[in-house]
């Protein structure tokens, strides 16, 4: 079926298709990809570099949050996709600076105020926890819920949506190993997420990573 859009910049039929386009185009770049290495970091921002892997994500995430922060709550569907995929594109860009730039990454969490460094730490933990599970073994639905009293329709920011509280997950399939780090972030989830608006977390979120000192995440942030 062809796709007729309703708006002059539209790309997609729908936030769904927003998704699978994104997230296939993200595996492209890190199928043609040689190496992430530094090594390749001089040979220009070929579409299989670290650079440019890095900036299609940071790109990704900012054009998400942004519609974030933009969409209402009209169409219960959409917000939940919208949500869902700025969960998948935040914690994409932490991870790829966690790995690539662990020093410049390390530094500026250690640069932040202690209160504030354990929140920003049990943020991203608690947002790994959800990706690590939304679409697995759960909905978008189970982890976010609209504001009290709002009725459906409404035209008010999806922003204001909270997170859910949730109970412990069932780890018995997992390696010991792997039952700590999961118990850790639903942990960090129930103690930084839980109860508060999606909003303040991305918000937080996308502002810290704006901070790491990379250069390219710099400018593809806008900052």
């Amino acid at each position: 079926m062809e796709f007729m859009p309703k708006r002059e910049h539209a790309r997609f039929c729908s936030a769904r298709c927003r998704v699978a386009w994104n997230r296939e185009n993200w595996n492209r770049v890190n199928r043609d990809q040689q190496k992430w290495g530094s090594e390749n970091w001089d040979e220009g921002d070929s579409p299989g570099s670290e650079p440019s892997a890095l900036r299609w994500a940071i790109v990704a995430m900012r054009d998400t949050t942004d519609r974030l922060a933009k969409a209402q709550a009209g169409d219960r569907a959409q917000a939940f996709a919208v949500i869902g995929e700025a969960v998948w594109w935040v914690t994409i860009v932490d991870a790829t600076l966690v790995r690539y730039y662990p020093d410049e990454y390390d530094s500026t969490l250690a640069a932040q105020p202690s209160r504030q460094r354990r929140i920003i730490e049990g943020t991203f933990g608690g947002l790994r926890y959800v990706r690590n599970r939304m679409g697995y073994y759960a909905d978008q639905a189970d982890f976010i819920q609209p504001r009290p009293g709002q009725p459906e329709g409404s035209r008010a920011p999806i922003t204001e949506w909270t997170w859910r509280s949730l109970t412990p997950p069932t780890l018995e399939t997992l390696p010991p190993r792997g039952q700590e780090w999961e118990l850790s972030r639903y942990h960090a989830y129930q103690e930084r997420l839980a109860g508060r608006p999606v909003g303040e977390t991305f918000s937080l979120a996308s502002a810290f990573l704006a901070l790491v000192p990379t250069g390219l995440a710099d400018s593809a942030l806008g900052a």
